[in-house]
């Protein structure tokens, strides 16, 4: 006969909202908020429009006939997505063993409440009453219907959780969201100190060392103690301690300890690297040729040193000086990075002398080359007693050596004069004049030529003369032979000692 509908009040009371007659306009009974928002179709489908949080009731629709009467209720919720996710309280820090709370999130005006996780790097906590604590609540709103969730999580942080990000994700049918909250720095306190010198070896002798007290807690202490050979120093809102100028006897352990625990301490042994030279004599050395100098060379050093010497294969020793000794003497020590050097120039002087003085035609022979060889530091001045021309000298180890070209027209007498501050010498050389001995060779050349025919004369006439000679013997030899072949058997006259010299007389011819 017609469809009705009607809905439970907050108070149990029934509130009519519409009915229709079968064939007929449906007429709306409502007299509250509903009496311009519901309608009824063809189908006898309830409609609401402008629905909110006050439209959650139950909802029955009577059916009636001639014969019955039906009822069919309906319970309606209305969804609503929640507002963005925020955090509040949140910490700075992390603290390592204790529980710190991370932050509160909070999750609001959600219809049905939205439900709430946490996440650190990507992985969902689980609430193990230890290391990861979380209080959940929700509170309806009265005068809108609407709940707020809130998830509060306090953790108990180790070293690893250092730069860790936690995440509060929101959970509901219409949405979900999420915020950060980190990262997070972890503090915790020292559990080891370690000391460091920062130079590199090796420390040398004048340097200045640095020392440098590491803990490992977090945030690093910011005070220290620092114990310099028995003397304890306080160094504040610094690591560091320097050494300035750090000598030998410096050499030993140091250690550093935390300022508010003493306990905590950690040590260092310094090693101090260094190296002496003393040369005797050094700088400008003037000694003469001949003699003799003292060379002492003392080294003190920390560990095994090279010495090496420039100019001398070991530590020189001078006997008998001569001018090849003169040059630059240094002397090095090195011991691992540590060099030390130092060094003398000698000088050997010596006067004037001259050690030769020569002549020699040149090649072309128009004139002659006369060379001056002298010994002497300073270098000697060279001159001569003939003028010259294209004049030459070299000068290498207190050797010296000039040359001048000369024409003589006559014969002449040269003198080579040297001299240096120390003394002077002079040697004198006959020259001939380049024209007469011109003449003179060829005199020499001309009589060369008659002597050489003059011996080959006497050389012809001397084998004709031992050829005679030969001749000569042969036939007075050839003639006793025969005399004595002529011998008859008659008594030779004569005595016995004239015959044996007659016989030794013709044996020697």
């Amino acid at each position: 006969m017609f469809i009705k509908w009607k809905y439970e009040k907050a108070d149990g009371s029934i509130g009519e909202l519409v009915i229709k007659q079968d064939g007929k306009e449906a007429t709306i009974q409502a007299r509250d908020s509903y009496a311009t928002r519901v309608s009824i179709d063809d189908e006898y489908n309830l409609l609401i429009t402008g629905a909110t949080l006050q439209d959650q009731h139950t909802f029955t629709c009577i059916v009636v006939s001639l014969s019955d009467l039906n009822e069919y209720p309906v319970s309606v919720l209305i969804h609503k997505k929640p507002a963005a996710v925020q955090i509040i309280d949140k910490e700075e820090v992390l603290h390592k063993d204790k529980p710190t709370m991370v932050g509160t999130c909070i999750v609001a005006d959600a219809n049905p409440a939205a439900s709430i996780t946490w996440k650190k790097n990507g992985k969902a906590l689980i609430a193990d009453d230890k290391a990861a604590v979380m209080t959940t609540s929700t509170k309806v709103e009265p005068s809108t219907g609407l709940s707020t969730t809130v998830s509060i999580l306090q953790y108990v942080a180790s070293k690893g959780d250092a730069e860790a990000v936690f995440t509060c994700m929101s959970t509901h049918e219409l949405g979900n969201d999420a915020a950060d909250v980190g990262p997070f720095s972890v503090h915790y306190p020292s559990e080891k100190v370690s000391l460091q010198v920062l130079n590199k070896a090796p420390i040398v002798e004048g340097d200045n060392v640095t020392l440098k007290c590491h803990a490992d807690g977090n945030p690093p202490p910011k005070a220290f103690y620092f114990y310099i050979k028995g003397q304890k120093t306080l160094v504040e809102n610094a690591d560091t301690y320097t050494l300035t100028a750090i000598g030998r006897d410096a050499r030993g352990e140091y250690k550093c300890a935390l300022a508010d625990n003493e306990k905590m301490e950690a040590s260092e042994s310094i090693v101090v690297s260094y190296l002496d030279l003393s040369l005797n004599p050094t700088g400008k050395v003037v000694k003469t040729v001949g003699d003799t100098l003292s060379v002492k060379m003392e080294k003190s050093a920390s560990g095994e040193a090279i010495v090496s010497w420039r100019k001398a294969v070991k530590e020189p020793v001078f006997t008998k000086l001569t001018y090849s000794d003169a040059g630059l003497y240094k002397c090095e020590v090195t011991m691992g990075g540590i060099t030390r050097h130092q060094s003398f120039e000698l000088v050997v002087e010596g006067k004037a002398v001259i050690t030769g003085l020569t002549k020699q035609r040149s090649v072309d022979g128009n004139l002659k080359v006369l060379t001056c060889e002298a010994e002497g530091v300073p270098k000697p001045s060279f001159l001569w007693s003939v003028n010259g021309s294209n004049e030459r000298s070299t000068f290498s180890n207190g050797k010296s050596t000039h040359k001048i070209d000369v024409i003589p027209r006559v014969n002449l007498t040269v003198t080579c004069f040297v001299s240096n501050k120390l003394g002077d010498d002079a040697m004198t050389i006959n020259v001939s004049s380049v024209f007469n001995e011109d003449s003179q060779n060829k005199k020499d050349s001309q009589e060369e030529s008659d002597d050489q025919a003059k011996l080959i004369v006497g050389v012809v006439v001397g084998l004709l003369l031992a050829a005679a000679v030969v001749a000569l013997i042969y036939w007075l030899y050839m003639k006793n032979s025969r005399q004595g072949s002529w011998k008859t058997n008659e008594k030779e006259v004569g005595t016995s000692e004239e015959s044996k010299k007659l016989e030794e007389n013709n044996h020697s011819v």
